[in-house]
This record gives C-alpha cells, sequence and structure tokens, in this order.
C-alpha cells in the first residue's frame, strides 16, 4: 500500500470515529501568535510541546530553516495576513540546533538536482530570468545569527506595526530547551532593531 492510500485510509477511520472532536477551535490564534519555524521533522510535535502550545494556540509557518529569504515572499505576507487578518499580536521566529540549513551550498543542491534529471539547461533558465540561485540556494553559517536577521526583518517591514513584539529563540530539537536570542518586548514599539547590537 502506498504511504497516500494508507494515509487515506486512516483519514477515513478518523473522520468516521469523530477523532477530530478534540482539535475544535476557530482560526483565531487563542494566544495572539505567530511562530515561524523549521520544517525539521524533529519538531512537529515536540516544538508545540517544548511551548505549552496545543491546537488553536498560534499560526506556525514553517519553511527551510526559518528564514525570511525575502521581504515580499510568502512567508513576510502569511505573518502579515496573521497581524492584520488573524489578530495575531506577537511574532516568534524559531530556528534549532543542528538544521539542515547550516553551512549549506547551492552546488551541493544543484548536484541533487542533475542526478534526479534536471538539466543544466533548466538550471540556465533560473539564472536567465535573473534568480541569483546561488544566493538562493545558500543557507547560513550561524543559528543564532539567521534569527536575528530574520527578527531584523520582521521588525523593519514597511506594514510592521510599532507595537508588535517580534521575538527570536533557538530550540534543541533532541530536548526541546529553548534560548531566547531576541527579547521582542525589549524592542516593541521601536521600529528599527539594530540586529549587531542583538
Amino acid at each position: 500500500m502506498s504511504i497516500i492510500s494508507s494515509i487515506i485510509k486512516y483519514n477515513k477511520t478518523f473522520v468516521d470515529q469523530h477523532g477530530y472532536e478534540e482539535f475544535k477551535t476557530t482560526k483565531y490564534p487563542d494566544k495572539k501568535m505567530v511562530i515561524l519555524t523549521c520544517m525539521d521533522t524533529r519538531l512537529l510535535e515536540l516544538l508545540p510541546k517544548a511551548l505549552g502550545l496545543k491546537n488553536g494556540d498560534a499560526k506556525i509557518i514553517k519553511n527551510a530553516g526559518a528564514v525570511i529569504s525575502h521581504p515580499f515572499g510568502s512567508i513576510m505576507r502569511s505573518i502579515l495576513v496573521a497581524i492584520y487578518g488573524l489578530k495575531a499580536k506577537e511574532v516568534c521566529v524559531i530556528g534549532h540546533h543542528g538544521c539542515g540549513m547550516v553551512g549549506l551550498e547551492p552546488a551541493s543542491i544543484l548536484d541533487a538536482a542533475k542526478q534526479n534529471g534536471i538539466s543544466e539547461g533548466r538550471i540556465e533558465t533560473l539564472v536567465n530570468a535573473g534568480i541569483d540561485v546561488s544566493k538562493w540556494l545558500t543557507g547560513f553559517q550561524c543559528v543564532e545569527k539567521s534569527v536575528q536577521n530574520s527578527v531584523h526583518l520582521i521588525k523593519n517591514h514597511p506594514l510592521m506595526p510599532d507595537n508588535i513584539a517580534v521575538h527570536g529563540m533557538v530550540i534543541c530539537p533532541e530536548t526541546g530547551k529553548l534560548d531566547l536570542i531576541v527579547n521582542g518586548y525589549n524592542h516593541a514599539n521601536s521600529k528599527k532593531i539594530d540586529p549587531v547590537s542583538m
């Protein structure tokens, strides 16, 4: 049985037995928080439990590395939607130790793409379209600095209200221990955050 077939089979039982009832909530986060974190599989259940969150408490956005790579991309848009459309009052960027984005080089991704049948010509179309592939596929060297940079970008976004606290943390994916990197309450009502001084 394929993975999707087993998921569909399980889902039918879940729905038939009303397994969804314990998860009922609204679209508005009860704790009025939006979290940007990494898509690492170790954080799937660990992160909410380590933060004491239950279903409905927060909006959680995930991507590789908890990185905002563009101020007008989908991650930043989702954060703004959470604030303006879904009543979130705080933002928290949570990176993690042992992240696969640490030291990621574009060559390794492009080599893997080629091994999976992506031609040099298809890669060249990205370059011809003005996409800096080497920058787009590059990771970071330090998770703490990456979190600081994402916090800085969010806080200084032209559509970000001054009174929104933007926090930065790093979690250990083995123990769930959190390290506070940026205390957003220290910078709430202040538009500019200097990433160097954090």
